[in-house]
């Protein structure tokens, strides 16, 4: 469960929250900013860091047949609003745009990705998930997967569209936001071999 850590007297902007994230005694341990606070993550477990690597090889194949945008992982941040600031660890997510690698910001960003995917974890709540989406998608995000590993499936969220689920064999692709992309739901829970 996510718990707030102790801040000083202001709330921290962006470039604060970047510092206090990178010292020493923070090494390892997982945050987010949130309208100034600082929250503190519990680490992902295995289950749900397999289902963020396939997601990730899987949209990394996509870009790079295409030869077009690029993937982030592992909970990149992403400044999703200002005064308070507000920087959100987005599990995977898809960019856009002609960028080369040392063009890539080096602290958190406001470019907003085409797609953001977030893996639930077990102790993820309803009310806690609705929010990250209504927020991912009123900032401008086009396309929000939430994916769950217990179910097996992934809720599609598109801005004033009605959410939709697909599960075990049906095809997952990228509506109109990548037209071309596409795999069964069943390929984000499988192991090599299986």
């Amino acid at each position: 469960m996510a718990t707030v850590v102790e801040t000083p007297a202001k709330f921290l902007n962006a470039d604060e929250f970047f510092e206090f994230v990178h010292r020493p005694e923070n090494r390892d341990r997982y945050f987010e900013l949130e309208r100034g606070v600082i929250i503190e993550m519990p680490p992902p477990m295995m289950p749900h860091g397999v289902v963020c690597g396939n997601i990730g090889w899987l949209l990394n194949s996509f870009v790079h047949q295409r030869k077009h945008g690029f993937v982030c992982t592992n909970d990149t941040g992403v400044i999703l609003q200002t005064d308070p600031d507000t920087v959100r660890g987005i599990d995977v997510s898809l960019y856009e745009g002609p960028l080369t690698y040392s063009e890539l910001p080096r602290k958190y960003s406001t470019r907003l990705p085409l797609l953001a995917v977030e893996v639930l974890s077990p102790d993820d709540r309803p009310g806690k998930t609705t929010r990250r989406v209504s927020e991912f998608l009123r900032r401008g995000i086009a396309l929000v997967w939430i994916v769950d590993p217990e179910a097996q499936d992934v809720t599609v969220h598109r801005p004033g569209r009605e959410p939709y689920v697909v599960s075990g064999d049906e095809e997952l692709t990228g509506d109109d936001v990548l037209p071309d992309f596409k795999c069964r739901v069943s390929d984000l829970f499988r192991l090599p071999g299986e």
